[in-house]
């Protein structure tokens, strides 16, 4: 295919690197996060610990009744459980992709924390 000089580039054209274990933690009682910042993208590694919930973990941060930031997502271990302000619920498990639209709770389901990692341009998320 040929190349149009005319396009503009959405991209960052050089390789990058970033690791989450050298990345202080912004953490919100049970939920911790870790942000790579890459140039026109970030990823963040979310850890919803045992007995975690957004309304009671991170709600009093934000102010808002539920998350209103959307975020797509890999569950890399254990189970997420998420609630629609519809009233619709979904649980999303390790190897899962998740879509979640803004207007939702989540909270961590089962014995173990859960852990996935969000992918996002822009603030388009809670950081």
């Amino acid at each position: 295919m040929p190349h149009n000089d005319s396009m503009s580039t959405s991209y960052y054209p050089a390789m990058q690197r970033a690791r989450f274990a050298d990345i202080d933690p912004d953490v919100h009682g049970l939920i911790s996060k870790r942000t790579a910042d890459l140039e026109g993208v970030a990823a963040t590694q979310v850890t919803f610990d045992v007995g975690a919930r957004w309304s009671a973990d991170l709600k009093p941060d934000v102010g808002t009744d539920l998350c209103d930031l959307p975020h797509v997502a890999v569950v890399i271990t254990g189970s997420l459980g998420v609630r629609m302000a519809d009233g619709s619920e979904e649980v999303f498990s390790s190897g899962d992709v998740m879509l979640l639209p803004p207007g939702h709770d989540a909270w961590t389901v089962g014995d173990g924390p859960c852990t996935f990692v969000e992918f996002s341009r822009g603030n388009d998320y809670y950081a």
